[in-house]
C-alpha cells in the first residue's frame, strides 16, 4: 500500500487487515443502525397513519354534515313555489320590488334553521333582477353587478344541475376568503330562473378541522386547479400549489394506500389525502416527518450506542490482529534486512504455524543460496583459467603461415640479420604466450610482447605505421592480465589505417591515483562507437586472439569488478583512443 510510510512497511499485513476489518465493522454498524431507525420509523409511521386516518374520517364527517345542511337548504329554496314566483315575476315599480324583497326575506327565514349550526349567509338571485341576501350583505360584500359578471355565476349557469363549491376572495373586507356553495334555480321544464348562493367564511369553515391541527400537522383543502381553498396556514389560502395538486393526483392513483412521503415547504413530509366528492376537492393532511417522529426515536442515543459497540469491537480487533501478525511482521523485518548482512544472518523461527514454516523455508533457502554462490565462484574461477588457457593456444594459423613465409623470403634474399631478429621476435612472442601459464604478467612483459608483435608486422607490411611507447618506469613491475593490450594493437594495425596511407600508434602506461591506466591511441580512420557501452558497435576479426575487444572488457570486470574496464572514444577521420582502467597490483 503506497500511503503506508516506509518504517511501517513490515507491518503492512497487520495494517491492511485492521483497515479492512474497521471498514467492515463500520459499514455493518452503519447499516444496522440505519435499518433499525428506518424500521422504527416505519412502525411508528404505520401506527400514526392508522390514528391519523381516523382523525381524517372525523374531519370528513364534519364536511359531510355541513354539505348535507347545504343540500337541504338548497332543495328547500328550489322547491319553494313562492320563491320561484318572486324571481320570475317582473316588477313594475319600486313598490313591487320592495314587496318582492320582503317576501324573499320571509321565505328565507324559514330555511335559515336548516343552517342554524353554521355561521353562513344566503343569497338568491333572479333572472328578473330581484336579488336578496341575508345579513344585509355585510356577511359577503358583493354587489349585484359583480355577482352577475363573476366566475361564480358563470360556473353555476354552465352546470345548472350541480351543487358547486367555489372559492372567492373579497379585498374589501377583513375576512377576505369565502367558500361559496352555489346552484342554479331551475323548474321542472329545465328553465333556469335564478341562482342561490350559500356563503361561509373560510375562518368558519376551518373550524371543521382546526382542533386536529398542531405545529407540523397541517390540513389543506385544494380544488382541481390546485388553489388552496382552506388551510390552518392562513397565509397560503388563495395561492395555487401545483405541487400539492400533483401529490393529490399521485395518491389518488394508488388504490392500496392514500399516503406518501414527499418534500413540501423544504421539508420531508407525510402526505395523506382524502377526496371529498361532495365538494369536488382534495383534503390533504401534511405532517412534518421530523416533528412527528423526532421525539419518538432518539437517533442521537442510538448513534452513541452504535459508536460504543464499534469502539469496543475495534479494540478487540486491534488486539487480535496484532497478536496474529506480530510474528509475521518480525519475520518480514528480518528477511528485509538479510541482504544488509550478505545473507549470512538467519531468521528466528517463531510465531504461528504458518510463520514458522516460512522461517524454516527461508533458512533452508539461505543454505542452498550459500552453496550455490560457492559453486558459482568456483565455476567462474575455472572459466577464467579455461579462457586464458584457450587464449594461449589460439594462435591464428594464418598469422604463423604469413610470418614463416616472410622469414623464408628473407632467408632467400640473404637478409641474415633481419631474419634472425624476426625469428627471435617470434620465439619470444610464442614463449610469453604459450610457455607462461600464469594468469598475469608484468607491464614490462606485456609491452615486450607488443614490441615483438609490432616488429613482425612491420617487417611483413612495412613501417608506414609508427609505434611509440610511453611507459612510466614505476609501472613496469605492476601485474596485469596476460594479452590485455594485444587485441587493441592488432585492431589499430589492421583496421585503423584502411584509408590513410600512414600514421602513428602511441602506447601509454601510467598511474592515476590507485589505478593503472593503459592507453593505445592512433590517428587512423576512426570508427563508430556504441553510446551505451562506449565499445565498438561491430566486431573486428582478430589477427592473434580469438577473444575480441568486448570480451577483454568483460574479462576485466569479471576479475576486478564493474568499476574497472575498457572505454573507447573515436571520431571518424581523426583516430581512436582505447583506455584500460585496472587496479594497481604488484
Amino acid at each position: 500500500m503506497r500511503f503506508i510510510p516506509e518504517r511501517f512497511r513490515h507491518n503492512n499485513l497487520f495494517i491492511t487487515m485492521f483497515l479492512i476489518t474497521v471498514l467492515m465493522i463500520v459499514t455493518v454498524s452503519i447499516t444496522i443502525t440505519w435499518t433499525t431507525i428506518r424500521m422504527a420509523e416505519q412502525f411508528f409511521f404505520e401506527k400514526f397513519s392508522i390514528t391519523n386516518a381516523k382523525v381524517m374520517d372525523q374531519v370528513q364527517d364534519s364536511f359531510e354534515k355541513y354539505h348535507y345542511s347545504v343540500v337541504m337548504a338548497s332543495n328547500s329554496l328550489l322547491q319553494s313555489v313562492a320563491i320561484k314566483d318572486v324571481l320570475t315575476t317582473k316588477e313594475e315599480s319600486n313598490v313591487d320590488r320592495l314587496a318582492s324583497i320582503f317576501t324573499l326575506s320571509q321565505l328565507t327565514k324559514r330555511i335559515e334553521p336548516i343552517l342554524a349550526s353554521y355561521d353562513v349567509g344566503i343569497m338568491v338571485r333572479g333572472n328578473n333582477g330581484v336579488n336578496y341576501a341575508t345579513n344585509d350583505r355585510t356577511y359577503w360584500p358583493i354587489t349585484d353587478e359583480a355577482l352577475t359578471k363573476s366566475i361564480l355565476t358563470r360556473n353555476t349557469m354552465e352546470n345548472p344541475k350541480r351543487l358547486l363549491y367555489q372559492y372567492d376572495h373579497r379585498t374589501d373586507t377583513e375576512e377576505g376568503n369565502y367558500i361559496i356553495a352555489s346552484k342554479a334555480l331551475m323548474d321542472r321544464s329545465g328553465i333556469v330562473y335564478g341562482s342561490m348562493y350559500i356563503t361561509i367564511r373560510e375562518s368558519e369553515f376551518r373550524k371543521f378541522y382546526s382542533s386536529y391541527t398542531t405545529p407540523g400537522n397541517n390540513v389543506f383543502l385544494i380544488n382541481k386547479e390546485g388553489t388552496i381553498v382552506s388551510s390552518n396556514l392562513s397565509n397560503l389560502i388563495g395561492k395555487k400549489s401545483p405541487e400539492l395538486r400533483d401529490y393529490a393526483v399521485e395518491i389518488g392513483k394508488n388504490e392500496k394506500d392514500n399516503q406518501i412521503i414527499g418534500d413540501f415547504m423544504g421539508k420531508e413530509q407525510i402526505i395523506m389525502m382524502e377526496y371529498l366528492p361532495s365538494f369536488d376537492m382534495y383534503m390533504l393532511n401534511i405532517i412534518d416527518k421530523e416533528t412527528a417522529f423526532g421525539d419518538l426515536i432518539d437517533k442521537k442515543k442510538i448513534l452513541l450506542i452504535s459508536m460504543g459497540i464499534v469502539l469496543v469491537a475495534l479494540f478487540f480487533v486491534l488486539f487480535a490482529s496484532r497478536r496474529l501478525t506480530n510474528g509475521l511482521s518480525k519475520l518480514v523485518k528480518q528477511i528485509k534486512s538479510a541482504s544488509e548482512h550478505d545473507f549470512d544472518e538467519y531468521v528466528s523461527v517463531s510465531g504461528t504455524y504458518e510463520t514458522r514454516q516460512i522461517g524454516t523455508a527461508f533458512n533452508s533457502m539461505l543454505d542452498e543460496l550459500h552453496e550455490y554462490v560457492d559453486q558459482l565462484v568456483l565455476s567462474q574461477k575455472q572459466r577464467r583459467n579455461a579462457e586464458l588457457a584457450a587464449l594461449q593456444q589460439q594462435i591464428n594459423p594464418h598469422f604463423l603461415y604469413n610470418t614463416l613465409a616472410s622469414i623464408k623470403f628473407m632467408v632467400g634474399q640473404g637478409s641474415k640479420e633481419d631474419t634472425e631478429m624476426m625469428i627471435q621476435a617470434l620465439i619470444s612472442l610464442l614463449q610469453n604466450t604459450l610457455g607462461n601459464v600464469s594468469e598475469t604478467i608484468t607491464v614490462k612483459q606485456e609491452v615486450d610482447n607488443l614490441r615483438n608483435y609490432v616488429f613482425i608486422n612491420q617487417k611483413r607490411y612495412g613501417d608506414r605505421i609508427k609505434v611509440n611507447y610511453f611507459v612510466s618506469p614505476d609501472c613496469l613491475d605492476l601485474q596485469i592480465p596476460k594479452l590485455l593490450l594485444q587485441p587493441f594493437m592488432e585492431n589499430a594495425f589492421f583496421h585503423g589505417f584502411n584509408h590513410k596511407p600512414e600514421g602513428y600508434i602511441h602506447v601509454l602506461v601510467w598511474q592515476e591515483g590507485d589505478r593503472l591506466i593503459c592507453e593505445i591511441v592512433d590517428n587512423g580512420d576512426g570508427m563508430e562507437i556504441s553510446e551505451e557501452s562506449h565499445l565498438p558497435s561491430t566486431k573486428r576479426k582478430q589477427a592473434f586472439s580469438g577473444i575480441g575487444v568486448r570480451n577483454v572488457h568483460e574479462r576485466i570486470q569479471l576479475i576486478y569488478g564493474e568499476s574497472y574496464g575498457v572505454t573507447i572514444t573515436s571520431e571518424l577521420g581523426k583516430g581512436t583512443k582505447v583506455r584500460v582502467s585496472l587496479p594497481m597490483q604488484k
